[in-house]
């Protein structure tokens, strides 16, 4: 792992959209959150500690879930997530997905994505196996990348276990949590367009679950995401549903997957 920036921030850039990094003069080691860019494998990454994350007080890391829309698009509101992340004592971390922003583009993607554009504008439904083929390859090459940084993050002598993971895709979210062992709780956020194995695999998900959904998402398939909770098999699992479309969730929501990962990563 290669750290390419290190800046800290404070509540002076809370409200800033501007994903533009900041100057090197305008690092406070007394900042809320400690930014820094990393490449994993050629691989870009954020990572953001609370800035009394020490070796000496390690703090718990949480991973974070995101759009296709790259890291440098996705980055204010990332960073809104870590901060809330940062005040309730963890860490938080977010990996490039395959084909996305500055990476190389992966054309089986590339041709699933306009694919799928030409069916919504002719307004047909969406088939299986157009599903599949735009988000099974991205999960089967997210996934093991995103074990890999796990690895080089928790080499750090300032963070620690255990692991949570937070976010979106949600296919993405449900593979980790399937197949990686130090993910002990996840907060996912539902969405459509769910390949059918990845119904499977929810079968197979026994960590607690935060699941968050927005009741009039335009985009998203309500019933399937209500039978991808069902599948699950936590023990513990919730529900968070809201009303309102898929910008309009309410502040609240955040807090609540706080006190989650609060109970599930803290001593």
């Amino acid at each position: 792992m290669h750290f390419t920036s290190d800046q800290y921030l404070d509540d002076r850039h809370a409200d800033d959209r501007n994903p533009d990094r900041r100057p090197a003069d305008d690092r406070r080691p007394d900042g809320g959150v400690r930014e820094r860019e990393f490449t994993l494998d050629g691989i870009p990454g954020v990572l953001w500690t609370p800035a009394n994350a020490t070796a000496d007080a390690p703090v718990p890391l949480i991973l974070l879930g995101h759009p296709t829309l790259g890291l440098r698009r996705m980055h204010p509101r990332l960073l809104d997530r870590a901060r809330h992340a940062a005040a309730d004592g963890f860490a938080s971390a977010a990996l490039e997905l395959p084909g996305c922003g500055e990476r190389p583009r992966v054309p089986a993607l590339d041709l699933a994505r306009a694919e799928l554009r030409r069916t919504m504008e002719a307004g047909d439904p969406v088939g299986d196996e157009l599903i599949d083929a735009l988000v099974l390859p991205l999960v089967d090459r997210a996934v093991p990348e995103l074990r890999s940084a796990l690895d080089a993050l928790l080499a750090l002598p300032e963070l620690t276990g255990p692991v949570g993971y937070s976010g979106g895709v949600i296919s993405v979210g449900v593979r980790l949590a399937a197949v990686e062992p130090r993910i002990a709780a996840a907060g996912l956020f539902a969405g459509s367009l769910i390949p059918r194995a990845t119904f499977e695999e929810a079968r197979r998900v026994t960590v607690p679950l935060h699941v968050l959904l927005q009741w009039d998402d335009e985009g998203n398939d309500r019933q399937a995401s209500l039978d991808l909770f069902d599948a699950f098999a936590s023990p513990e699992k919730s529900l968070s549903a809201n009303m309102g479309g898929h910008t309009g969730v309410p502040a609240h929501a955040g807090d609540a997957a706080g006190r989650f990962f609060a109970r599930h990563l803290k001593p």
